[in-house]
């Protein structure tokens, strides 16, 4: 996903960035508005890395940033945060303020605008390709005026980017106008994205593996030891299939969840228990890849059958 490089990576936590960092990656944004809290935090990362670089969507932003000069001559590396109709984070991409804050960071000496950043996060509201490529166009769209007016004001800004695993799963011709995208867990998938219309469910590459360890024939249920500790609660239970899909069991629902225990039962009629013995394994399919890895110390990695390696994620996701 970064071309074979050690760069250009994007990380939603300080954790994540001190972890890509200690494997050699120098080109880091922390995409997440800049708590004020972290400052010092990420001026030990501006200092140490080529590019670590971090977001903003405020003018209070660069008063805290104005205070903590860097050493060595370096300059703070800042991304403008658009909100192009997602709602969460961001200066609107309509707003004159959105203007005034690139045009307020471009005349000080101690920071340099790097990049315009939006996330196309409505995209996760979506159902099916078209209403994903609207979206992806409209956020496009909205980013490159964005640039188009940030030229004639005369602010340099060499990168522009969107992105979300939806948007990327079925990307829109004008993506290519931007210099990057930023495609999520697309690599990954889930679920959701399934119910999106971002993928298949054979695309599907996570699994959570869970044993059988009660039969209750008097409640025609299932006990396994996956809890929404070992998968979350993301999904709310709102799927078809409860909590999350039951691999080749389409007849099966995963109806609840204790810290530590996952009830499952038929859809309809009544279970045949033969089937699924004591310590025998089912594959559940999460909702909600990121959530789901957030809960696990080890990840194995599949293929063809075999585990072919194992992975300790980072922790403080």
């Amino acid at each position: 996903m970064t071309g074979g490089t050690r760069r250009r990576i994007v990380v939603a936590t300080l954790a994540e960035a001190r972890f890509y960092a200690g494997g050699g990656f120098d080109d880091i944004l922390y995409a997440y508005p800049l708590p004020f809290d972290k400052v010092e935090e990420c001026a030990a990362l501006s200092e140490q890395l080529e590019a670590f670089q971090v977001l903003i969507d405020n003018r209070e932003a660069l008063v805290q940033l104005r205070k903590r000069k860097l050493g060595g001559g370096k300059r703070w590396l800042l991304w403008l945060k658009l909100d192009c109709e997602n709602g969460r984070a961001g200066v609107r991409h309509t707003d004159p303020g959105a203007l005034e804050l690139a045009k307020a960071i471009a005349q000080m000496k101690e920071v340099e605008l790097v990049g315009v950043y939006a996330h196309c996060g409505n995209t996760y509201g979506c159902s099916g390709v078209q209403e994903i490529q609207a979206i992806a166009q409209a956020t496009t769209t909205a980013t490159l005026q964005f640039m188009d007016k940030l030229r004639q004001a005369g602010v340099q800004c060499p990168r522009s980017s969107t992105g979300s695993t939806p948007s990327c799963s079925h990307p829109v011709p004008d993506m290519g106008k931007l210099s990057e995208v930023h495609p999520g867990n697309y690599i990954f998938y889930d679920a959701q994205q399934m119910m999106i219309g971002s993928c298949k469910l054979e695309d599907v590459a996570v699994r959570v593996l869970t044993r059988v360890i009660g039969h209750y024939p008097h409640r025609n249920q299932l006990l396994v030891d996956c809890g929404w500790t070992g998968l979350s609660l993301h999904s709310l239970g709102q799927l078809p299939s409860g909590y999350a899909i039951i691999e080749d069991h389409p007849e099966l629902k995963l109806v609840g969840m204790t810290q530590e225990h996952g009830r499952i039962e038929p859809i309809s009629g009544q279970l045949d228990f033969s089937r699924f013995p004591l310590g025998s394994l089912l594959s559940l399919v999460p909702y909600h890849s990121c959530a789901t890895a957030a809960m696990h110390s080890i990840y194995y990695v599949h293929a063809e059958g075999k585990v072919v390696a194992t992975w300790t994620p980072i922790r403080g996701w």
